[in-house]
């Protein structure tokens, strides 16, 4: 399978999942292509021309030649310069890494990756958040975390990378679209009533269990166990966490529990003052399961494509 296809195939699967019906994600590709024909000189040149096909800013391929064949894929949450070298070393030892794959963004996908967090404002219409009142909310939220990312060095591995000639790429939204749906449809069907419940259910996912074992398994952070969950929403992708000014609405909207992977102390302290229950699904275990999701479907398009956990990622077949 070459190095495209792998690429390709990621955003592909991210956008059968997206909470954004498919005539929306198209006009963010026309939108992209009339900015691009309004642009001259060096801002033209400097458009990411990917924008026409791919919505996710936070999904490239980062370095390599995409036309590279690939039959095996160093998978993990971070993967750095660190495990770029040790990408390298295996190769030096006889265990063939023909690419790395990072979840969360690097590079040019790092810099621009706050751009996803326009597909929150479908996650918060479906539970009954006013578009306009979900926009409003997610535009100062985006600029604050744009201001956050601004100053790093975002291209220290992808340098690393190009130094070693090793493909790399990261695939953040697409494989966090997949856990949210993953849970959400779990969830729904099982219509747990308590926070307990809640947490049994997620226990019985193999990376949660192992996580479990981690020390960071699924917990409750908000809420007594034997309180009633209510309407359960999965707030598991769009970037990073929302406004912290929405949990009201969602008050308001008859949402009673939010199973997430993580929670900023302000976020915490908002969704307390509004009794809304959370249960902490786990970050790094929420991030190997939407991989695996994705992985899944890439060995049934190549099933001799081998995969080599890395980084906090287990995977898991299913």
């Amino acid at each position: 399978m070459k190095l495209v296809d792998i690429y390709r195939n990621a955003v592909k699967k991210g956008i059968s999942k997206d909470p954004r019906k498919l005539s929306e994600i198209t006009q963010e590709f026309s939108k992209a292509k009339k900015e691009y024909e309004k642009l001259k000189g060096p801002d033209k040149v400097a458009f990411d021309t990917e924008r026409f096909t791919n919505p996710y800013a936070d999904t490239r391929v980062l370095y390599g030649d995409p036309q590279t064949e690939i039959t095996s894929i160093m998978v993990g949450i971070d993967m750095e310069s660190p495990e770029i070298l040790t990408a390298d070393r295996l190769n030096e030892r006889g265990m063939s890494v023909d690419l790395v794959m990072a979840h969360h963004p690097e590079g040019a996908a790092w810099a621009n990756f706050y751009d996803v967090m326009k597909l929150q404002v479908a996650m918060l219409a479906k539970f009954g958040i006013p578009r306009e009142v979900g926009e409003a909310l997610l535009k100062d939220r985006m600029g604050e975390v744009e201001r956050a990312v601004a100053p790093a060095n975002h291209q220290r591995s992808v340098d690393i990378a190009r130094l070693l000639d090793i493909p790399y790429m990261c695939c953040h939204t697409p494989a966090d679209n997949h856990v949210a749906s993953y849970l959400q449809n779990i969830l729904d069907k099982k219509k747990p009533s308590k926070l307990t419940e809640v947490v049994e259910i997620l226990k019985d996912v193999p990376e949660y269990a192992d996580g479990l074992k981690k020390g960071s398994g699924p917990r409750i952070l908000i809420g007594d166990a034997k309180k009633m969950a209510g309407r359960i929403f999965v707030d598991m992708t769009g970037g990073t966490e929302g406004p912290k000014k929405i949990f009201p609405r969602l008050s308001q909207a008859g949402v009673g529990t939010i199973v997430c992977m993580h929670l900023s102390e302000e976020h915490f302290k908002h969704a307390k003052d509004e009794h809304i229950n959370v249960v902490i699904a786990g970050h790094i275990a929420s991030d190997s399961i939407g991989l695996n999701l994705l992985l899944d479907s890439l060995q049934k398009m190549d099933q001799g494509l081998k995969i080599i956990p890395c980084s906090g990622f287990m995977r898991v077949k299913r």
